[in-house]
């Protein structure tokens, strides 16, 4: 009977320490940074994620969001000065959209992106100072002001069918001092 149990306690040492093992070898597969694909381009890739991203800003400089929701994902995720606006669809519906035509221009200087592909995905730092000219708003009081700030924005694309979507992008800004 003693036999029995010290090999019953064998049995359950030994199947523990190999679930063990398992458990510890998947966790560290699943840490391990992706691997590129050997005939990669990173510099094209870059290049190709900056493109996007300047195309989406040119869009806000021209007043439009006409030909953007062609650089997002269906699923994007758009956050805002610590709002969360959803899908890039709802942000254009609900925000940036009727924003843009209180707008006389909005125009980008000491523009400077960053872009990091590690595919599938590609992370974008931009960094800026924006000046907005507010047309005024006489059924809200408001004059016509102009408006400047410092903002950074941070964006992750991921290459779908070919093309770099973004999936989630942030926006910050404060005053220039």
């Amino acid at each position: 009977m003693k036999l029995l149990k010290i090999n019953i306690f064998i049995l359950v040492l030994v199947l523990t320490l190999g679930s063990c093992q398992n458990d510890s070898t998947e966790k560290k597969t699943a840490l391990e940074p992706t691997k590129q694909p050997v005939n990669v381009n990173k510099e094209v890739e870059e290049k190709a994620v900056i493109e996007v991203m300047e195309k989406y800003k040119e869009a806000f400089q021209n007043l439009t969001t006409k030909g953007t929701m062609e650089l997002f994902s269906e699923n994007s995720k758009v956050y805002e000065s610590g709002g969360v606006e959803g899908s890039y669809a709802n942000y254009i519906k609900h925000h940036i959209g009727p924003e843009l035509s209180h707008f006389n221009s909005f125009k980008f200087s000491d523009y400077n992106i960053e872009a990091e592909v590690d595919l599938p995905y590609a992370f974008v730092t931009e960094t800026y100072i924006y000046k907005i000219d507010l047309k005024a708003n006489p059924e809200k009081n408001r004059e016509a002001q102009i408006i400047k700030k410092k903002g950074v924005a941070t964006s992750i694309l991921k290459k779908i069918n070919e093309k770099w979507k973004i999936i989630r992008t942030h926006s910050s800004s404060r005053d220039i001092r």
